[in-house]
């Protein structure tokens, strides 16, 4: 898929808006839809076509790239809402939501069957790697369907890792935030921890971030504000990425450690952690803002914002 092409594009929130203008930055024609009249109108105003439904985007579309909530909404964008069958025959549909490994070989199977092909290619990098367009693709799909949207998803971020058949990707996703979400709440446990002690959040970050605790958690987003200037947590933990999304990936990966039998006793308690936060103070912070949660539970002369800062 060389040159300029047209893209349907659905789903234009925090992520799929960034992601489809440097598609249009790019010099392709990009037809976006989104349920939300808003988020279409925000789009529209950086450069991009509205479609009148997720149909009319798709319709006469060299490729269809989604950014949905959930599987329910894929599946049924696909099937009951019209979206297969409005594309021409042979349509590359690029799923690019983050949803279950079952969910995402029934998106697959469903493209095929109409007569399209398919890749579940879900990211990583936040809204920060989204609009910069460094995110990480994990695809799922044939070597055939991957060539040919890897010109898009370079496009989009900095890599595209073809991680074996359909739903490869949504498993390389999990199991990767299910290592995200565990690192973040150990390293704001050791900031916590660190604050008891007296330690400065400058001192443990100097040291952690050149030794054996060194991690993207640490480095690039650090829970405490101050020794990473671009961190949430100097934003009052304005989400890059939302406790919320946080604590649905940690759920895929548990309910897959669950039903393969796999004991994930962190990835699982971290999932309980996050999905607890995400459903109070969290509800609209990014997820490192944990720290907070875990710095409440501790003793009250160590429970305070920025302690030992």
């Amino acid at each position: 898929m060389n040159g300029e092409r047209t893209i349907g594009f659905i789903g234009l929130g925090h992520m799929g808006r960034p992601m489809a203008a440097n598609l249009v930055k790019a010099g392709h024609r990009v037809l976006g839809y989104d349920l939300l009249p808003e988020l279409l109108g925000t789009a529209v105003g950086t450069g991009m076509e509205a479609a009148g439904s997720a149909a009319d985007a798709a319709a006469g579309a060299d490729a269809v790239i989604t950014m949905l909530p959930a599987g329910r909404h894929v599946l049924g964008l696909y099937r009951e809402e019209g979206l297969l069958a409005a594309a021409r025959p042979g349509t590359l549909f690029i799923d690019c939501s983050t949803i279950d490994v079952a969910d995402a070989r029934s998106a697959h199977e469903a493209a095929v069957t109409a007569g399209m092909r398919a890749l579940d290619a879900p990211v990583s990098g936040g809204v920060v790697g989204a609009e910069a367009g460094t995110l990480t693709f994990m695809a799922g799909g044939g070597a055939a369907e991957f060539a040919e949207a890897d010109p898009l998803l370079s496009v989009m971020g900095k890599k595209a890792v073809h991680c074996g058949g359909p739903g490869a990707g949504q498993a390389a996703k999990i199991c990767n935030n299910m290592i995200l979400g565990i690192s973040m709440i150990a390293v704001s446990e050791a900031f916590v921890l660190g604050e008891s002690l007296g330690l400065s959040h400058q001192a443990l970050f100097d040291v952690a971030s050149t030794a054996s605790g060194q991690c993207w958690a640490l480095t690039v987003n650090c829970p405490v504000p101050g020794p990473v200037p671009g961190s949430p947590a100097n934003r009052d933990y304005r989400p890059g990425f939302a406790a919320p999304l946080m604590a649905k990936d940690l759920g895929l990966a548990a309910s897959a450690a669950r039903a393969g039998g796999v004991p994930a006793q962190l990835g699982v308690m971290a999932a309980e952690l996050f999905a607890a936060y995400a459903e109070g103070a969290g509800a609209e912070q990014d997820f490192s803002g944990i720290v907070r949660a875990l710095r409440e539970q501790s003793e009250p002369d160590t429970a305070r914002d920025g302690a030992g800062a």
